[in-house]
């Protein structure tokens, strides 16, 4: 049948049906045995053929519904040529499927932009299940933990287990600090969580970021407006005393003196006049020098970057110390690896920092033998530049240790406790950290990272 007009077919199919019908049953009025059979035969196989012909319009809408079911829309529906209405039902099967196909090419648009986002914005993103069943992970989680990916939350147990129960426990909109000691970094992380219901399905988004650049530099923020503060104030009270401290001075000076040179006035009022001026200008002048001392800490230089070899700074540093640590017995080691290691940074600052540290190493392994210093550079595993100093010193307790960058702190009896501020101060011009660990009675380490 090579008509494709529905209507047409459908009456030419009925009326060959009827007319084998009608044949079929006039063969049994004839003497020919195989006619009926044969005729027979044709009539079941256009019956069967017509109602093939007539499911094909459901067959299509199956299709269609399958499609739409199982978000199928590469198809496309042809039934031409079967008359207007046919027509107008391929038109809107073909629009219903062109519609499906904008919407979901949208969806996937707008997925993918989403994604592009999660992945690329600078604060690290963590979806999971209460089973610690990982959905999402983004770039910036990746490298905060030096991972190429994470199936289970549980599988940061070796970076920090505390991290790990604190994820498990935070609530949403709860937000938590914690801090994570990875080898030889030291992250400050700020954790905040929220959850998601996808019908029954509960997720626990949790946003991390590492504020330990900020918390440095507000804590240091503050302690220059407290120095500015003390320094103003001081400055007021100090400059009347040692300017009235000359005056008298000079008062005394101007008293007529008898023939033997003499100031006339009575020797008990002298003897104090004296005492109390040499007291107060040595107290000005001492306050004065007190004041002008700690004022360095708000005046630290902008540094001047260049590009210089670790080794030759080392090698210098080592020249610098190697007498005084040989006098006290202390094995002085420095290491660069790579040995072609360079960096970027103001020489001479760095140079500071690293003599105040050595110094608070050789003081720190004062009288105790075996003394073990070393100075080594490496890249971390993150690639960035990190210079470690590690002495085998007494160590430093737990409860002095969080208190050593803060200004004016210091357990030396002659130290003025501003030198791992300054050196603090000048790895934050450096966009970088100073951090320290201490093991005590085995190992001390500060650690600078570029």
């Amino acid at each position: 049948m090579g008509y494709k007009n529905f209507r047409f077919n459908l009456i030419l199919r009925v009326i060959l049906l009827t007319l084998s019908i009608i044949l079929f049953y006039y063969s049994f009025s004839t003497n020919f045995f195989f006619t009926p059979i044969i005729v027979g035969a044709i009539t079941v196989f256009e019956v069967a053929s017509l109602i093939r012909y007539v499911d094909k319009t459901n067959r299509e809408l199956t299709s269609f519904l399958e499609s739409i079911r199982f978000n199928e829309f590469t198809r496309k529906f042809n039934m031409e040529g079967m008359g207007s209405s046919f027509d107008q039902l391929n038109n809107a099967f073909n629009e219903v499927i062109s519609d499906f196909q904008r919407v979901r090419s949208e969806k996937e648009e707008h997925f993918y932009y989403l994604q592009t986002i999660l992945q690329n914005i600078d604060v690290s993103l963590l979806a999971y299940q209460s089973d610690g069943t990982i959905d999402l992970i983004n770039k910036s989680a990746k490298k905060l933990f030096q991972i190429s990916g994470l199936t289970n939350i549980k599988g940061l147990e070796k970076l920090s287990k505390e991290l790990v129960d604190l994820l498990f426990r935070i609530k949403p909109g709860e937000s938590e600090l914690i801090k994570v000691y990875d080898d030889d970094d030291l992250l400050q992380l700020a954790i905040y969580a929220t959850t998601i219901k996808v019908r029954d399905k509960v997720t626990t988004l949790v946003t991390i970021k590492d504020i330990q650049h900020v918390l440095e530099e507000q804590e240091t923020e503050a302690w220059q407006k407290l120095i500015r503060v003390l320094t103003h104030e001081i400055m007021n009270s100090i400059t009347p005393i040692a300017s009235i401290s000359s005056t008298l001075e000079v008062m005394l000076n101007g008293y007529p003196k008898d023939d033997g040179g003499h100031t006339m006035i009575e020797n008990e009022s002298l003897g104090e006049m004296e005492n109390a001026l040499q007291t107060i200008n040595k107290r000005s002048k001492g306050l004065l020098h007190f004041v002008d001392t700690y004022r360095n800490l708000t005046r630290i230089p902008k540094p001047n970057f260049t590009f210089f070899r670790m080794e030759g700074l080392f090698e210098n540093i080592h020249s610098l110390m190697e007498e005084e640590t040989a006098r006290q017995g202390i094995d002085f080691i420095i290491t660069v690896d790579p040995r072609e290691m360079e960096l970027t940074a103001d020489e001479q600052l760095v140079e500071q920092v690293l003599i105040n540290l050595i110094k608070n190493s050789i003081y720190a392994l004062k009288g105790r033998k075996n003394g073990r210093l070393q100075l080594m550079a490496f890249y971390n595993k993150r690639g960035r530049h990190t210079v470690q100093v590690i002495d085998n010193g007494p160590g430093i307790l737990p409860d002095v240790l969080e208190k050593i960058f803060i200004p004016f702190f210091t357990t030396k009896s002659s130290g003025s406790g501003i030198g791992l501020a300054l050196s603090r101060q000048i790895m934050r011009l450096h966009a970088g950290t100073i951090t320290a660990f201490s093991e005590p009675e085995k190992e001390t380490v500060f650690t600078l990272t570029f």
